[in-house]
């Protein structure tokens, strides 16, 4: 059995695991027992009564966090010279086309974002491989793949964050950092939550949101009320 260090010790005294507690109630109890040194990222973690093996029940969107995720995205726009300069205006880090794709085939991937347009994507399909398994692939379903560039990188740099749940039925997402204030990581995990909850399959039968916990890098997690999310 893992010993538990001091810390932690001190911080699971600081509420009751088995206890569900109010969204601002919960984001409370994160920010006080967060001790890092650096700004941790504070998590939110929605478990789904979906079988995200059916088609029809696989939850995935996207949201634009009110006050954003604290991290700084970089972003690559790959398009044609006429959407370049819509691009860097927007406040793209990296604008190109066939550079860019040749720089991502020799093994390139320090960006977070890429954007892309519906007549390029069939360049960028070669780039699967690569792009795929980092979750970089642009798709149309997440506003990556659109002809409004500068739309589409203005929302990435606002706070937008896409989703998806995994195998297991689980949601992960980081909606923020230790550094604010309560109100904006309500604000955010309220936003991010009120999303999930709109895109409930109509073919999930049952409880769709089963479990609801927040918690920063490295603190213990904190159970949250589900009906505290739409108060």
């Amino acid at each position: 059995m893992t010993k538990l260090t001091k810390k932690r010790k001190e911080s699971l005294s600081k509420y009751d695991k088995n206890k569900m507690y109010s969204l601002s109630d919960a984001v409370n109890i994160v920010k006080e027992i967060t001790n890092t040194n650096f700004d941790a990222s504070v998590d939110v973690d929605t478990r789904l009564g979906v079988d995200p093996r059916k088609a029809d029940q696989m939850v995935r969107g996207t949201v634009t966090l009110p006050h954003g995720t604290g991290k700084k995205k970089k972003v690559l726009v790959i398009c044609t010279p006429d959407k370049e300069e819509e691009a860097k205006t927007a406040g793209a880090d990296f604008v190109g086309l066939d550079e860019y794709i040749k720089k991502i085939k020799d093994g390139w991937t320090d960006i977070d974002i890429v954007i892309t347009m519906p007549t390029v994507m069939p360049k960028i399909g070669a780039l699967g491989r690569i792009l795929g398994p980092r979750g970089l692939m642009p798709n149309p379903k997440t506003g990556t793949v659109t002809m409004d560039i500068g739309k589409a990188v203005t929302d990435v740099k606002r706070g937008k964050i896409d989703f998806r749940v995994d195998k297991f039925g689980i949601i992960h997402s980081s909606i923020g950092k230790a550094s604010f204030d309560n109100k904006k990581i309500t604000d955010n995990a309220r936003e991010l939550l009120n999303t999930i909850i709109k895109l409930k399959p109509a073919s999930s039968k049952g409880t769709y949101i089963k479990s609801i916990y927040i918690s920063s890098t490295m603190s213990p997690e904190i159970k949250i009320e589900p009906k505290s999310i739409t108060l």
